[in-house]
This record gives C-alpha cells, sequence and structure tokens, in this order.
C-alpha cells in the first residue's frame, strides 16, 4: 500500500534537525548573554528574560535550523525544497487565516474553562511596549513559519508515513504543545489548549497537504492573540492588566 506520505527523509534526520535546533538556541542564547553581561551591569537571569536580546538570538538559532533542513532536502536527499516539505501556499490563504482568528477564539473559549494559572513565565517577557511589540513580531512572523516547517513539514510525515494519519496528527501536536511548556510553567491547562491548536494545525496540514496552509492558520492564530493583547492591555501601554 502506498503511504498518504512519503518524504525523503527519515525519522534520524529529523533528529538531527532537533539536536542542530538545540544547540543552536543554546550557542546563540548563551553567546547574546555574556556579551551583554559584558556591556550592561544586570545579572544573567534578567538578561535571560529580555526579549530584545533572546529574541535576536532565537532569530538567528531559526535561521541555522532552516539552512540545516535545507541541506538536508537538497544536498543530501537531492530533492526540490519547497516540493519536498508540501509548501503548495493555499489560493486562498485568508481563508485560513480566518481559521486561526476562529481557533484563537475558541482557545480563549477553553481557557475559561480551565484552570489557568494567573500569572506565567511568558509575562516577564512583556515588561514594556517596546518587548511587547518584538514579541509581536516575532510571534506572528519567524516562529510561525519555522515550526510549521518543522512540525508539520518534518516531523508530520515521518510520522504519517509510519504510524498512518490520526496517530501523526496526535503525536505531532503533543511536542508542539511540550515545547512551549517552560513558557507555561508547564501548567496543563494551557498546555491542553496548545495540544489542541497543535491538532487543529496538523489536521490542516494533512488535509491540505499544504505547510503553508497550516502556517497561515498559525499566523492567524498568534496574530489574534497579539491582537487581543493589544487592545486589553491599551496599545501595549498597561501590560500589567495581563497578570491580574
Amino acid at each position: 500500500m502506498v503511504p498518504v506520505e512519503d518524504p525523503p527523509w527519515s525519522g534520524w534526520d529529523v533528529v538531527r534537525i532537533v539536536v542542530v535546533g538545540f544547540v543552536a538556541i543554546a550557542v546563540c542564547s548563551i553567546s547574546i548573554v555574556f556579551l551583554a553581561l559584558r556591556r550592561y551591569h544586570h545579572s544573567a537571569v534578567e538578561l535571560e528574560r529580555d526579549p530584545l536580546l533572546i529574541l535576536p538570538a532565537q532569530a538567528i538559532a531559526y535561521v541555522v535550523i532552516v539552512i540545516f533542513m535545507y541541506f538536508v532536502v537538497t544536498k543530501e536527499r537531492k530533492q526540490k525544497f519547497w516540493t519536498a516539505v508540501r509548501w503548495n501556499f493555499p489560493q486562498h490563504w485568508f481563508a485560513f487565516g480566518a481559521i486561526g482568528i476562529v481557533v484563537a477564539i475558541s482557545g480563549q473559549l477553553l481557557s475559561a474553562l480551565l484552570p489557568i494559572p494567573k500569572s506565567l513565565p511568558i509575562d516577564q517577557f512583556f515588561r514594556s511596549p517596546l518587548d511587547a511589540y518584538a514579541m509581536a513580531l516575532f510571534g506572528i512572523t519567524l516562529a510561525p513559519f519555522v515550526e510549521e516547517m518543522f512540525f508539520r513539514g518534518f516531523l508530520y510525515p515521518v510520522l504519517a508515513r509510519r504510524l498512518g494519519v490520526k496517530l501523526g496528527v496526535v503525536l505531532t501536536a503533543l511536542p508542539f504543545a511540550l515545547l512551549h511548556s517552560s513558557q507555561l510553567g508547564s501548567a496543563w491547562g494551557p498546555l491542553l489548549v496548545l495540544f489542541v491548536v497543535g491538532l487543529v494545525l496538523t489536521a490542516v496540514r494533512a488535509i491540505t497537504k499544504s505547510v503553508s496552509a497550516s502556517m497561515v492558520v498559525h499566523m492567524g492564530y498568534n496574530f489574534t492573540l497579539f491582537a487581543m493583547l493589544f487592545i486589553a492591555s491599551g496599545r501595549f501601554q498597561h501590560l500589567e492588566r495581563i497578570s491580574q
């Protein structure tokens, strides 16, 4: 029987991408914090919570990850990158953006029924309007692109080929949620919401055979969350409200 997904890379290639990602993020983050320690009179803990330092480091690491993905597909597997990852940008992309908006609103309604802590570790990255704008820019653009490229572009097709679509969808959504565990203090309520979001994103990828479709949904989801925060905090001028 012909598998529903048959990517040119293997599960070991996915593991290699994970290793490269962890190393790249660690090296970039430590390097920028070390350089900042020599220039500013702050503790390492304070600097690690500064989005204006950590986001550039993470952006550099994400570029390294994408370059390695590109290398695996084009140089090692001799395939066209965008075809192999099933980019397939949707014609009616705005419809997928609307799905992201609906998922974000539904997630907030679900959160109202779950035990969500009043304060989460990620709140520490929203200490000033500039921090908030930086987080929004990163969260609406680069983060969805790289996360979708890895989870729905590389991980899902390997799992679906070996375990089938249903298990592939579930087992892709789980590490996607756990990736954000430290930002959410490992609280099961918000992690459950992210797991459901991951199920939707992976289902979109499975149905449309398009990574860019799930990316647009992801962007729409993040955009809606930041828009809600923008309104609730008075255009990011009263960020203390988010933890009240």
